[in-house]
């Protein structure tokens, strides 16, 4: 089963801006749909962005549409999560997700593989 694990995150002040990593260990890695989600203190996981297989479409929700985007690297197992114009209320631990079945989806529970996460914190 593919193991993920983020790194990119950090303190940054309102308006600024972060790129989060999402490394997986698995050759099979192009076959699942990948997601990020983030959970905010005392805050259920919410969906933040999705990418079908071969990157060639994506989703984010209506919070961060215009602001984050969502890419992939299937030659180096690698996801990303472009963070622009970041705000206090994007403070969070950001988790990236795998799906096996190759379907997108915005359920957390819908998602086989989860990372540790990372945390971000925006100040205002």
């Amino acid at each position: 089963q593919v193991q993920l694990v983020e790194s990119g995150g950090g303190l940054v002040q309102a308006g600024g801006s972060l790129r989060l990593s999402c490394a997986a260990s698995e050759r099979t890695f192009s076959s699942y749909a990948m997601g990020w989600f983030r959970r905010a203190p005392g805050k259920e996981r919410k969906f933040v962005a999705a990418i079908t297989r071969s990157g060639s479409r994506t989703y984010y929700s209506d919070s961060v549409k215009g602001r984050f985007t969502i890419s992939r690297d299937n030659t180096k197992n690698m996801v990303y999560l472009q963070m622009n114009s970041l705000k206090p209320e994007d403070t969070a631990v950001y988790h990236c997700a795998a799906e096996s079945s190759g379907l997108v989806t915005t359920t957390p529970g819908e998602y086989d593989v989860w990372g540790q996460g990372t945390q971000v914190t925006v100040s205002s």
